[in-house]
């Protein structure tokens, strides 16, 4: 089995080109603050074009960070780490998992305020308590709580607070350029519209891949955290007391497709009872990874886990396709009821957990998400956007930084 491989300043090398400035941040961040370096190790990152340099978001229990790289680049070094730490702190505090159905730019106001102080550097546009002469350390609710008895910030019927389909248009009113002048300094310094895609995951659910991304910064930055986050950060290092089977549920439905179908039941909302309504059907299309290694071909833990992905599909249409690889896919089996992944299949030889993602990429459609049961030691992509749930036997380890954990000894204990 080959050692686990610590993530280092290369690892940031495979960003494309056009996003340098980001990786020169990430770079910085390591060799300086490596805590938070190692924490942004674990985003996917992607390029996009909006109004800020930066956005963050948990979507589909996937910590994405996005990046304006020309955006970004008109600010100096030290602002550029301000803004990555301001993102990391949102995550940290799961701020885009709590804003739940609280007006959107309230919230988002409140969690900036929340956080903002404690960063230094920040691009002059930031946002402080002082603005709206708070004081300085309370919670995102808190803040929230106090912004809805300003009325500077507009009324709940749309000016200023509004629904998430308005959240970001500019105010309108017969002033104009007074009130878009009160907008640009009550606003957030992130793009935080995607975090309407934070709603598609449970907040335990969230919270488990945040603790995940900690333990692991924790662990590859020796244990070196700001002091403002000891406290925080201690929260997450505590073993979790989520239940296995609610981490699975909650992934797969996380992961599960929305679909529409026809029904007589209600009638449709725009054509009346002469035409039937829709309803809304989940459709489970997943692909469970099996290592035929001998670290995996306990018959128990299989059986466990089969038995609680039968009882996630029920109910629903659906359809596992079940891959056995070592360093190779040796078998294919495919399941629309009842998913027999009990069975022990060895196959000898070494493990390499790539052919499994190379199929799913190749399926169509392409499933929901892949579950791998596995010992981790193995060569692994060095990403994937497809949401994956690395189920690992007592001693094995998380092959790369991506995707959410989850270990059979915690299988072995609650079967």
């Amino acid at each position: 089995m080959p050692p686990s491989s610590t993530p280092s300043v290369r690892s940031v090398r495979m960003l494309p080109e056009s996003m340098r400035p980001l990786e020169d941040a990430i770079v910085r961040l390591l060799k300086h603050r490596p805590f938070y370096g190692q924490l942004l190790l674990q985003f996917r990152r992607q390029k996009y074009s909006g109004s800020k340099a930066v956005a963050v978001t948990i979507a589909d229990a996937i910590p994405t960070l996005m990046v304006d790289p020309e955006h970004l680049a008109v600010f100096n070094q030290l602002e550029q780490e301000a803004l990555l730490e301001h993102l990391i702190k949102h995550i940290l505090h799961l701020h885009p998992s709590r804003r739940k159905e609280r007006y959107s730019r309230l919230w988002d106001l409140a969690s900036d305020l929340a956080i903002n102080p404690g960063i230094e550097n920040l691009p002059s546009e930031a946002v402080y308590p002082q603005r709206f002469r708070l004081p300085s350390g309370l919670a995102a609710e808190e803040y929230y709580a106090k912004l809805l008895l300003l009325p500077e910030l507009g009324n709940q019927d749309g000016s200023g607070h509004g629904s998430r389909s308005d959240q970001h248009r500019p105010e309108q009113s017969a002033s104009g350029s007074a009130t878009e002048n009160t907008t640009k300094k009550t606003d957030t310094v992130d793009d935080h519209h995607f975090w309407n895609t934070a709603d598609r995951t449970p907040q335990s659910l969230s919270e488990q891949v945040v603790r995940q991304m900690v333990q692991t910064a924790w662990k590859r930055s020796q244990g070196e955290v700001p002091g403002e986050l000891q406290e925080l950060i201690q929260q997450f290092l505590a073993p979790a007391n989520i239940p296995w089977q609610q981490v699975l549920r909650q992934f797969i439905g996380t992961a599960g497709r929305i679909g529409k179908t026809g029904t007589w039941k209600r009638p449709h909302r725009r054509f009346g009872h002469n035409t039937p309504g829709l309803r809304k059907q989940q459709f489970l299309n997943l692909v469970v990874g099996i290592d035929v290694s001998d670290s995996t071909d306990t018959q128990p833990l299989r059986e466990a886990f089969a038995r609680e992905l039968l009882q996630i599909s029920r109910g629903r249409q659906s359809r596992i396709t079940v891959l056995y690889a070592g360093s190779r896919i040796q078998k294919i089996a495919h399941f629309s009821g009842q998913p027999q992944i009990s069975e022990v299949y060895r196959g000898g030889g070494y493990t390499d957990l790539r052919p499994i993602f190379a199929h799913v990429q190749k399926m169509n459609p392409r499933p929901a998400a892949v579950i791998y049961l596995t010992d981790g030691y193995g060569p692994a992509p060095e990403q994937s956007d497809i949401p994956t749930l690395w189920v690992l036997s007592p001693d094995g380890q998380k092959p790369v930084d991506w995707g959410l954990e989850l270990r059979l000894e915690m299988l072995k204990e609650n079967r």
